[in-house]
């Protein structure tokens, strides 16, 4: 084969294949940012493990930024040539270490968390949010902007192991933010219903609330909940 023909060849296959990348990074209507209440993460029969740095404050943490589409399915690992590279956000660590902490088992840093994120979740968003440092700030602007530990404890419900009316909740939420959130609990070791993530939707930019075009399949709440410690 001539030389200049099969560079031709090779141009082209790359090129395709950078094509297919972006279209899978741009494939996505709106974002979920889902924030986590760290007392239901600990409180379940599996349990947790609290980070090398410590145990988190009681506050939500961010879970994710996640790309998502109005027909309820989502991208998901679309760019394997983008590893997550911690020296791309080191001027973050300390701020995600505070909001963004992991609970999982072993122990961590926070690295193995926000790894996943990225290379799942954070991959998706290159269209718009095209490098680490950009994904990742846009969660911790979107959490300075709807302060869910503030939000509940202005309307009088606290982390203190009462119950309350999810629609109390949704309320609070909503009157705050302008937005319905949609909440997802789970079960403490008694199996009891609780409070436990609360996703909120957020467009192709990054930075704008806006009303949900779908909310998410997960499980779903009693009327009553619990909204335990930490």
């Amino acid at each position: 084969m001539n030389p200049r023909n099969a560079n031709s060849i090779l141009f082209v296959v790359l090129q395709a294949q950078i094509l297919i990348v972006l279209c899978a990074a741009q494939d996505f209507d709106f974002f979920y940012f889902v924030q986590q209440w760290p007392g239901s993460y600990c409180d379940t029969k599996q349990s947790c493990c609290y980070p090398t740095t410590g145990k988190p404050a009681a506050d939500f943490g961010i879970h994710g930024l996640w790309p998502n589409n109005r027909n309820g399915s989502y991208p998901s690992n679309c760019n394997p040539n983008t590893p997550f590279d911690p020296s791309k956000i080191s001027d973050l660590k300390r701020t995600m270490q505070s909001v963004w902490p992991t609970l999982a088992c072993p122990s961590g840093d926070g690295t193995a968390f926000w790894s996943h994120e990225w290379e799942k979740h954070g991959t998706c968003s290159e269209s718009t949010l095209p490098r680490q440092h950009d994904y990742f700030s846009a969660a911790l602007n979107l959490k300075k902007q709807v302060d869910l530990l503030n939000i509940l404890q202005n309307a009088g419900i606290e982390p203190n192991g009462n119950f309350y009316s999810l629609n109390s909740i949704k309320g609070a939420v909503t009157a705050a933010s302008g937005f319905t959130p949609w909440i997802e609990c789970n079960v403490d070791e008694s199996g009891n219903g609780q409070l436990y993530q609360v996703y909120m939707c957020v467009d192709t930019s990054g930075f704008n609330f806006i009303g949900c075009p779908v909310f998410p399949k997960g499980r779903r709440c009693p009327s009553d909940i619990e909204f335990p410690s930490f």
